[in-house]
Parts: structure tokens; C-alpha cells; sequence
């Protein structure tokens, strides 16, 4: 597990061959079709969170081509929906065998076999040896939203807890407890009741000015030292709300031991641990879920994104035990929607046959090992982090005072995209690398020769 940088290390001198170039770039980004499609975007469809010009028009494996005819290399994954890649061809199979037959019935009120067959994979690959149950969503918000109202609904508190940094959606109840920047909650108060927050365990920005190991784990700690004693009775607490690695909130990954302290402390006093696995869930950093890196069984997991293999899906894992009593306390119309659930299993067959899992290992190591080499030729660069293909680098104004500096970073993603590479912005002054786990040595090694140019440009035009 591979969390704040350690000291830069000098650039490798390995001699593989020039790898086949991949990006084509036939009009600046973005060209005249694409100029014209985001200026009826601008007047149509409501403001959200554009990041680039880009319009894309087709997709396959890690390349975008846009209306315009250029060719991306993608190291953003549709926010890592694309996990095998775009236009797979098994998954494009089963959407069109399953639409050809039926899309959808009566949402949840009939049966569906191969809602049951998912159902059934999931609570296997899912941690934990236990019996467990399957709610399809339609969203990771909406997988959330099942989740908090599972635990108020069993434990019969009102409390939840979750880390300062930590996104788990935009609606009303997921948005309570999403505190990653200020814009996701501005204007929206007053918000579902009883979320408190405390603050992430961030080693390389230490909220309390500690370092690790020496700091034994007191970020973990603190929720029994300080918090249980003073503002949030232990009594009132049904769940603790967190990311195995903060993805919004800058891809912070916790120190080895937190989550099993923190669980430790949740178990006490009969807490359930829900592990929102959304952004790195589904073999993102090389495991199923995230939450194995830390040895922990969560009782409650979320998901959606890769799930869905590109279409909408997601899904609440939990104990059997914890199961509602009564029908209608909770239900929806299109969670396990039949095409989203056949993409799914094509998707966990792909991930499964093309050894995946390993490939997110193997090439996550080289693409951490690349942005190190970055690291010591930019310093600009204040830290580098990440687990598989989970990655990002933190942009600093002064590596001794670590200065956000997120001009900088827009720059970078500007002239990234410019030369051809589609990269996402996370915390304050990262920018993210999540690759589909596809992804090959030749595409890393392209990736970064873009971002290295980026970073040269941004800086010159500063």
C-alpha cells in the first residue's frame, strides 16, 4: 500500500522500446464541432461540473475520439466507470442480448433471475464470510442513501459519522455527510440531521501536526479520546461513513492500521463500519474492494461505477441479518436494471478472464514509480499517492510549506488535455490518474511524456 511520498527518487534510466503511439490530434482541443456542441451545452443543459472541452464521440479500450476526430488517451475512466476499458467487446454483447429481451418489468416488485445470479456473485466477492443480502441502485449516491437509512433503521440512532474530505454523493442524505469542498454543500442547508464529521487521516497535511508512526494513530484514536467524551455520544452513533481511500477528496490513502483501530473502537460500542467503495471498488487498486488493503470487514458496502460496466448501477452489500422486516421501508423502480446487471456480469467476467486485478497491481507500481521520476524533475510536485491504479499528485507552491496551488494544477490539466490526455482534478491541488485496468506499459509511458510537457507548459506560461 502506497501512501505520502517518500523523498523523490532520481529518474530511472530503463532502456525499453519507443511504444507505439496511440494520441492523434487533427484540430486543437476542442475543435470547431466540439466548440459548437459545448455552446448548445451552455444553453440547454443545466450548470454541473464540467472540467474540459472535450466531446466525445466513441470510445475503445483507453482511447476517446472526439467529434472532431482526435484521439485521447483516457486516464480518467468515465470517473472509473470504464474499468475494462470502453466499448468491451463481451460487455457491448450482453447489453444488446439483454435489451433485445427485456430492459425492464415492474422495478421491485417481481423477480428477476439475473438479478439473483449478481446478487449471489456479489455477496461472494464482497469481504466478510458471513451471509449477506443485495440492494441494487441506480447511482453510488443513491447506494449510500440505502446505507445510512439501513443503519438508522437497525441500530435505531441517529448519528453517523464520516471524514472531513470524504464524497459520497449530492443528494440530500449523501450530501450530508460529503465534505470534500465547500461548493458540494453551499447553499443547501439545513441538511439531514445527525452528521458530524472528523477530520481524514491524511499523513502528508497531518491535522494535528503529527508524524507517522510516532503519532499512534491518534487521528484514529481521537473519536474515543476526545469526540465520545465531549460532542457525539457513543450511544446515538448507528454508523461510521468512510472511503478505504478519499477519491474526491484528493485520493488520501490512511496510514497501515487505521481502519482496524478505528473498527476496534466502532465494534466497542456496536458502530457498523459502512465502507463506500463508489470510486475504488471493483479492482480499482488491485483487490475487489479497497478495504481488503487494510485487513478490515466492513459491514456495510457500497458501490456503483465500474458495476455497472458504463451503464447506470450500483448496489449496498450487507449482513443478512441487518435486512428490513417490513416491506416498503426502503425500495426504488430502477435499481438492477436488467441491462445495467447484464453489463455487470460481463464486466466481472472481463476482470476475472483477463486477470485484472493483477494487471491494476502490476501497472499501478510502474505508474506510481513514473509520477515519483515526475516528482523529482518538478517542484511542483509536493507528493505523490495512490494505491493500483488509484493514483494522484499533489501540487504545491513550495514544497516546505506545501502551499495548495490550484492554478497551477487547472494549468496542467489545460495543457494536458491540449496534448491529448484526459486527466480529472481531485482535493484542492491534485490532479487523479485512473486508468481503466486495461491499461498497458506503453499508454502509462505516454501518459506521463504528455504530463511532463504539461507541467513544462504550465509552468511557462505561469
Amino acid at each position: 500500500m502506497s501512501q505520502s511520498t517518500p523523498p523523490p527518487v532520481a529518474p530511472s534510466t530503463r532502456t525499453t522500446e519507443t511504444p507505439k503511439r496511440g494520441v492523434l490530434l487533427r484540430t486543437p482541443i476542442p475543435g470547431p464541432n466540439a466548440q459548437r456542441i459545448v455552446e448548445r451545452d451552455r444553453k440547454f443543459l443545466m450548470t454541473s461540473t464540467k472540467t474540459a472541452p472535450i466531446v466525445a464521440a466513441s470510445g475503445e479500450g483507453v482511447w476517446v475520439t472526439d467529434v472532431d476526430g482526435n484521439r485521447l488517451l483516457d486516464f480518467a475512466s468515465g470517473v472509473g466507470v470504464a474499468a475494462v476499458g470502453y466499448s468491451h467487446p463481451d460487455v457491448v454483447r450482453a447489453i444488446r442480448d439483454q435489451a433485445g429481451r427485456l430492459t425492464h418489468f415492474a422495478g421491485t416488485d417481481y423477480y428477476y433471475e439475473n438479478q439473483t445470479v449478481l446478487a449471489e456473485r456479489l455477496t461472494r466477492l464482497t469481504p466478510g464470510t458471513f451471509d449477506k443480502k443485495i440492494f441494487f441502485t441506480n447511482s453510488g449516491a443513491e447506494s449510500v442513501e440505502a446505507a445510512l437509512k439501513l443503519a438508522r433503521w437497525n441500530r435505531r440512532r441517529p448519528i453517523v459519522i464520516g471524514l472531513l474530505g470524504g464524497f459520497h454523493g449530492r443528494t440530500m442524505g449523501a450530501l450530508s455527510m460529503t465534505s470534500s469542498k465547500p461548493v458540494q454543500r453551499a447553499r443547501y442547508a439545513p441538511f439531514v440531521g445527525g452528521g458530524h464529521h472528523i477530520p481524514a487521516p491524511f499523513c502528508y497535511r497531518c491535522p494535528y501536526k503529527l508524524e507517522y508512526p510516532s503519532c499512534d494513530l491518534y487521528c484514529a484514536k481521537i473519536l474515543k479520546e476526545l469526540y465520545f467524551t465531549t460532542s457525539i455520544p457513543a450511544d446515538d452513533v448507528a454508523a461510521f461513513l468512510a472511503e478505504p481511500v478519499l477519491g474526491e477528496g484528493g485520493y488520501v490513502v490512511p496510514p497501515p492500521r487505521w481502519f482496524s483501530t478505528l473498527k476496534s473502537i466502532l465494534d466497542e460500542q456496536g458502530i457498523l463500519l459502512i465502507d463506500d467503495e463508489v470510486q475504488a471498488g471493483l479492482g480499482r487498486t488491485g483487490t475487489w474492494f479497497a478495504i481488503e488493503h487494510h485487513g478490515v470487514v466492513p459491514h456495510i458496502v457500497t458501490m456503483a461505477k465500474a458495476l455497472g460496466g458504463g451503464l447506470p448501477l450500483g448496489a449496498m452489500s450487507f449482513p443478512a441479518e441487518l435486512d428490513f422486516t417490513t416491506q416498503g421501508s426502503h425500495s426504488n423502480t430502477f435499481g438492477g436494471n436488467l441491462a445495467a446487471v447484464a453489463a455487470s456480469m460481463a464486466t466481472l467476467d472481463v476482470i476475472e478472464k483477463e486477470n485484472l486485478l493483477e494487471n491494476a497491481r502490476v501497472q499501478g507500481e510502474y505508474l506510481l514509480a513514473r509520477l515519483r521520476e515526475l516528482m523529482a524533475l518538478h517542484e511542483e510536485i509536493g507528493d505523490v499517492r495512490g494505491i493500483g491504479l488509484m493514483t494522484a499528485t499533489e501540487f504545491v507552491r513550495d514544497r516546505t510549506t506545501k502551499e495548495h496551488a490550484p492554478a497551477f494544477r487547472d494549468r496542467v490539466l489545460q495543457e494536458a488535455y491540449r496534448r491529448g490526455l484526459v486527466l480529472l482534478p481531485c482535493g484542492k491541488s491534485s490532479l487523479r490518474y485512473i486508468p481503466a485496468l486495461i491499461v498497458r506499459r506503453e499508454e502509462i509511458d505516454e501518459a506521463i511524456e504528455i504530463l511532463d510537457a504539461a507541467i513544462r507548459a504550465a509552468r511557462a506560461n505561469a
